[in-house]
């Protein structure tokens, strides 16, 4: 885990269904993405390093919709702000990150907007690939 994360949590955001469950999300008639909430101490970590480890993690942000072999809207990648100032940092990180990609002619689609209500994911989620020998 990155230095100054205090702790995360699997969930939705960005949807209008209040209490989504899995099921919920993955019709894809909620507008929810899978999530995940990190809690930091910004004396540690900058909101801008944690950005820059979210694209790390990201497999390939030009892909819409799509981690990997799963596919749908609840699978868009995002950066969700909870600040003005965490919003333009995001918005530096992806236009860092979409620089990069544009060289192969390609686009970044990560969302970047400020976050909704967040919903914590049904226990069995939580701490998916530790539960499960990193295997998704």
């Amino acid at each position: 885990m990155e230095p100054g994360v205090l702790a995360t949590c699997v969930g939705y955001t960005q949807g209008d269904a209040p209490y989504p469950s899995y099921a919920d999300v993955c019709s894809e008639e909620t507008g929810h993405t899978e999530a995940c909430l990190v809690v930091f101490d910004p004396a540690i970590v900058s909101y801008s390093r944690l950005a820059e480890v979210m694209f790390g993690h990201v497999d390939d942000p030009t892909m819409l919709n799509r981690v990997r072999k799963d596919r749908g809207t609840q699978y868009r990648t995002g950066m969700y702000a909870h600040s003005d100032k965490q919003l333009l940092q995001a918005q530096e990180a992806y236009e860092k990150e979409n620089r990069m990609w544009k060289t192969s002619g390609r686009t970044v689609m990560t969302e970047v907007k400020f976050a909704d209500l967040f919903w914590p994911a049904e226990e069995e989620h939580q701490r998916y690939l530790t539960k499960n020998k990193g295997r998704c």
